[in-house]
């Protein structure tokens, strides 16, 4: 089963898919394996869009993983297991956050009218960033649903718009309305503070 490359070529065999047979079969060391090398990465998603520090983070990835283990007899071959696991922390992830609802969002609120930005060195700072990525997050929040997912896949996985097209079933023009959307919701979100510009970077 064959993958293919962001910039379009084809990967090598994944080394994954070659368990999947087995593990949809009942194997559960092929199983296991599989979660285990995927683990990682929906880990490091549910992170980025939960936020690190959030005690909802372990759950949700092996929420995340139970996820993946009951899609892999969905799975088309046509990104990595790697990527697939990935795309469904993605909606798990944002599930969650959508449940915590405004209990989160108050609490971003306070750590961002709490934090104090020193003048110096404002791109290095950590508390800035940590305001970009509180926007990031709150966008998220008040995103709906489908360009949610849309600009996560965009911006957290860095997919491409074809990348994201395939994942979602949507078609490409729709995939860049939606990020295009998602992109001046942020920019309208932010506009009153300039240093949280960067949040944009990248192509639509």
């Amino acid at each position: 089963m064959s993958t293919a490359r962001r910039g379009g070529g084809p990967l090598a065999r994944d080394p994954l898919a070659e368990l999947l047979g087995d593990a949809n079969a009942g194997n559960r060391d092929s199983l296991g394996r599989i979660l285990a090398a995927t683990a990682p990465a929906v880990l490091g998603v549910v992170r980025v869009i939960l936020g690190a520090d959030n005690p909802d983070v372990p759950d949700v990835a092996q929420e995340s993983l139970l996820a993946v283990k009951d899609a892999l007899r969905t799975f088309r071959g046509e990104a990595s297991l790697t990527q697939y696991a990935r795309q469904i922390a993605v909606r798990t992830a944002l599930a969650a956050r959508r449940g915590r609802g405004a209990r989160d969002r108050l609490l971003e609120r306070f750590r961002r009218e709490s934090a104090v930005t020193p003048s110096e060195d404002p791109a290095g700072d950590p508390v800035l960033r940590a305001r970009r990525t509180a926007a990031f997050r709150g966008l998220l929040d008040d995103l709906p649903e489908e360009q949610a997912e849309t600009f996560a896949m965009r911006v957290v996985l860095d997919y491409t718009l074809d990348q994201v097209s395939a994942a979602t079933g949507a078609p490409i023009n729709t995939v860049r309305s939606r990020v295009r959307l998602a992109r001046e919701k942020l920019k309208l979100k932010i506009e009153n503070d300039p240093d949280l510009w960067d949040v944009l970077r990248g192509e639509a």
